[in-house]
């Protein structure tokens, strides 16, 4: 196997950060899954605190149902340096590919790798994003994205090269999933046990299960 030849102890990659919470949360009756809480602290913070010690090159945030409250809990972190640009989708009802799209479109960084993150999965921590990563600096020459699977599921975050990102947006329309699917000889699957990937909150039964607050 040929590898790309990033060494993890003298390269530090250039992270752009992706994240989705314009969502309506309507399983949820109608809530925010961002400002959900766990611990005490809204999911979307302890996102926030959780990537801030990864000095990313940038942080793209969509906005959609909810944009108000969202953005007002971004604008309460205590964020040092931590290149945050907020962008409401005009079109939240247009489901989550739209605001990927949108996301992708509003990258203005010289980054190395996007991380294309959900705001609604309350294991994700340094750990997952930090093996993530790993496998992309040892990914085969011809990979681009980096997805993890636990048990044949499919699961996020999720981290494309820059090559990646580009090829996407060259296409009208064009978003991740599709792209992963046309092109799957392009992403390494990272097989992991570790769950934090496949959970999300999507239903009052989630929130019991996985010790969620409102």
């Amino acid at each position: 196997m040929t590898l790309t030849g990033i060494s993890p102890l003298n390269t530090r990659l250039r992270l752009a950060i992706l994240l989705l919470a314009a969502g309506e949360g309507s399983r949820l009756g109608g809530h925010p899954k961002a400002l959900l809480k766990k611990d005490g602290k809204t999911l979307l913070r302890s996102f926030i605190s959780c990537v801030e010690e990864m000095a990313p090159v940038e942080v793209v945030i969509v906005t959609g149902f909810y944009a108000q409250a969202i953005e007002s809990e971004i604008e309460s972190c205590e964020i040092l340096n931590l290149p945050i640009q907020i962008v409401r989708s005009p079109h939240p009802q247009a489901g989550q590919a739209s605001s990927v799209r949108l996301g992708i479109e509003t990258l203005k960084s010289d980054y190395d790798v996007l991380l294309v993150a959900l705001s609604d999965q309350p294991n994700i921590g340094s750990t997952e994003i930090g093996a993530l990563l790993d496998q992309y600096r040892y990914r085969s020459a011809h990979e681009e994205i980096v997805l993890p699977q636990v048990n044949g599921q499919r699961g996020n975050p999720v981290l494309f090269s820059k090559k990646a990102v580009e090829a996407i947006l060259s296409m009208p329309e064009m978003v991740c999933r599709p792209y992963m699917d046309q092109n799957p000889a392009l992403v390494k699957i990272y097989e992991t046990d570790n769950t934090a990937f496949i959970l999300d909150v999507d239903t009052e039964a989630d929130i019991q299960k996985l010790g969620i607050s409102r």
